[in-house]
């Protein structure tokens, strides 16, 4: 059975992470998964707290890896991802090897190419939270792609948007509107269409009356698959949330709606055939609860999880490439 230990517990690792966790775990058929003794998680700002009688908070990475076993724990890095290197190397250095990742792996390129080595050499298996790849509509729409009923896809167009300003105030570790909602769309965009590069993108800032955050407003990448185009549009300063994806064949279009927060989980999907009538469904989708549950299964199988990471990887390249060219003006070698 699986120890884990959640480092960081701000929104993602206290609100998503392990309220997640918590369902899981609640759950008689996971007895053979997760070991029963609390969590354990890391914050010194939260040193001392009560989050339950499910969870012990300590002061330092030391103390909680004294209270582990690492050949037998999941590690949750929940930290800005700005700081995740060191991060990783004092985990490696303490023995832990199975660790989950928020998304975005890192900011820059020099950082990942690190990070990369240091998996390689300690033998890490990191697993990027991706809870869009693990939904059930995206699973769906993989399906429409595959089966070809609609004909060649030939464009993928994703609108998120969200009313972001009090945590872009409170300057939560996020550089830019990029590092936010992105990393769970361009996912789905290589999933669906298969390799990219990045043709444009652009970056505005966020403005709250007379604050002005740089580079927190919205975000747009346009992408060339081979055969088909992406393009990604996060608005951080909307006053509704919306998690829109919409599918152009050459024989129909789809719309998809992925589930907006975390209290209602549920997606729905609009497919309109050329010549035949359109359909509605309305399906459960708890993306990260169906992520979490996946990837405590491959860590106690074995999984090394080489896939994820590379799309992870793609992403992370992705981003860093939009980044240069809205902050440099510099084009990266695969704008085009």
């Amino acid at each position: 059975m699986l120890r884990t230990l959640i480092i960081g517990l701000g929104r993602a690792g206290a609100g998503l992470h392990l309220a997640v966790l918590r369902r899981l775990r609640a759950g008689w058929e996971w007895d053979a998964v997760f070991d029963p003794a609390p969590v354990i998680a890391v914050d010194p700002r939260a040193h001392g707290a009560s989050l339950g009688k499910d969870v012990l908070v300590t002061a330092s990475i030391a103390e909680a890896a004294a209270r582990l076993d690492p050949a037998r724990t999941v590690v949750h890095v929940c930290t800005p991802p700005a700081v995740r290197l060191d991060l990783l190397r004092e985990l490696a250095g303490l023995g832990f090897r199975e660790i989950i990742v928020e998304k975005p792996i890192t900011t820059d390129r020099a950082a990942l190419a690190e990070i990369l080595n240091l998996a390689d050499a300690e033998e890490l298996r990191l697993a990027v939270v991706a809870p869009w790849l693990a939904s059930a509509l995206t699973a769906r729409l993989v399906e429409l792609v595959a089966n070809g009923g609609l004909g060649a896809l030939r464009s993928v167009e994703i609108m998120q948007s969200k009313p972001r300003m009090g945590r872009s105030l409170a300057n939560d570790g996020h550089p830019t509107a990029f590092d936010v909602e992105p990393p769970h769309s361009l996912g789905v965009c290589l999933r669906l269409a298969g390799a990219a590069r990045l043709v444009d993108a652009r970056l505005s800032d966020m403005t709250i009356g007379s604050t002005v955050i740089p580079n927190m407003g919205s975000a747009e990448l346009v992408l060339r698959h081979e055969a088909a185009t992406s393009r990604i549009v996060s608005d951080l300063a909307s006053p509704v949330r919306e998690r829109r994806i919409e599918l152009d064949f050459a024989g129909g279009h789809v719309i998809g709606h992925y589930p907006g927060s975390a209290d209602d989980h549920y997606a729905q999907l609009h497919v309109a055939a050329e010549g035949g009538p359109a359909s509605r469904d309305v399906f459960p989708d708890d993306a990260l609860t169906a992520y979490m549950r996946d990837t405590y299964l491959g860590f106690q199988q074995g999984k090394d999880f080489r896939d994820e990471l590379a799309i992870g990887c793609q992403v992370a390249e992705l981003i860093a490439e939009a980044k240069d060219l809205c902050l440099t003006g510099t084009e990266a070698a695969s704008v085009g």
